[in-house]
């Protein structure tokens, strides 16, 4: 019963994140750059900040915690920094593959390097800790599987971008580019994972057993989002003073709108690693299960994702095979999520 409640949890939080991108397209008159960077503050800053506190004991503080950790807490940050990469291709995948098509292949690659990672780099730098442990030949397996399920996931995006024709392939993704994007979701992938390699140096930056089981890891997912911010801050100043559009933020007239709707993507964003948090905390510490959650997050994130491509149309026009084919990779990447209870 706890796995399920766990999971259930963690099934919320991937909803919510799935559904972050949709407030974005209310967000009148601003530039790439600009809503990506104020959305940033709530998502990565604001939200991460307020969760944070939640692991913190009374009569305690943060800054205590952290220096009480410094090699973590740094460790924890640059992967962060690193992290902060792939959330800018992230985005740049969505955009020549899709919501559903871009999310899939960048969260699905995310979900199989991110557990494998995070172990393989904690026993680099810290080995008494004996972190190669936790990745048990039940969870290798589920990392297998998952990357199957990407390759076939990026079949049927391959047999899209066949079957449609220029007209099609606009009408669904402006911009859509396959084999760009393709490459471009690859790397987000990869980078994206340095996310759970970060909450992996950061799993003891906690109060111990002050601390609420439920928040144990938000102290950590603080630093890492904060390592991100820092790399979308620079790039998207960057952005504003090569394209002159440091304007946006002196229009008056949008900012209470788009205000609102990055709050509320910044929300919706946070709440996956919010809900990964309280999930895991159902799961035996240590367990096949605890060490694949992130994994399980992101086939989730990639099953919800491909909810809202198919509301907004975005595989309109596919024919019923090409449908079936991502719909088989979508059901192999939830199966791996699952993989460890079920060879147990």
């Amino acid at each position: 019963m706890n796995i399920l409640i766990g999971l259930l949890i963690i099934a919320i939080g991937a909803f919510c994140q799935s559904s972050s991108y949709v407030p974005i397209n209310k967000i009148r008159k601003w530039s790439w750059e600009s809503y990506w960077l104020v959305q940033g503050v709530f998502a990565w800053l604001v939200f991460p900040l307020l969760g944070a506190f939640l692991a913190v004991p009374e009569g305690h503080g943060l800054f205590e915690l952290y220096a009480a950790s410094p090699k973590a807490s740094l460790l924890t940050m640059f992967f962060g920094v690193l992290w902060g990469v792939g959330g800018l291709t992230f985005g740049l995948s969505m955009r020549y593959l899709g919501v559903a098509l871009g999310q899939s292949i960048a969260l699905g690659t995310c979900a199989g390097l991110g557990t494998i990672m995070g172990p393989v780099l904690l026993n680099l730098f810290f080995p008494e800790l004996d972190a190669l442990s936790a990745l048990t030949s039940s969870v290798i397996i589920g990392v297998v599987v998952t990357l199957v399920g990407i390759a076939i996931i990026g079949v049927a995006g391959g047999m899209k971008s066949a079957s449609l024709s220029e007209e099609e392939k606009k009408e669904a993704v402006k911009d859509f580019n396959f084999p760009k994007g393709l490459a471009i979701a690859l790397l987000a992938g990869f980078m994206s994972g340095c996310f759970n390699v970060g909450l992996e140096f950061g799993k003891d930056i906690n109060f111990g057993e002050l601390t609420n089981p439920m928040f144990r890891t938000l102290p950590a997912t603080l630093l890492v989002t904060i390592g991100g911010f820092l790399t979308n801050a620079v790039y998207c100043l960057y952005q504003n003073r090569k394209n002159n559009t440091f304007a946006d933020y002196k229009d008056g007239g949008v900012w209470a709108n788009n205000l609102v709707f990055c709050a509320l993507a910044g929300l919706l964003w946070y709440s996956q690693f919010f809900g990964l948090s309280l999930g895991r905390s159902f799961f035996e510490a240590g367990s096949a299960m605890d060490t694949l959650a992130f994994c399980i997050l992101m086939a989730l994130n990639v099953t919800f994702s491909n909810v809202w491509g198919i509301i907004l149309k975005e595989w309109k026009g596919c024919s019923k095979k090409t449908i079936a084919v991502l719909v088989t990779g979508i059901a192999v990447l939830i199966l791996s999520s699952f993989l460890p209870e079920l060879l147990k």
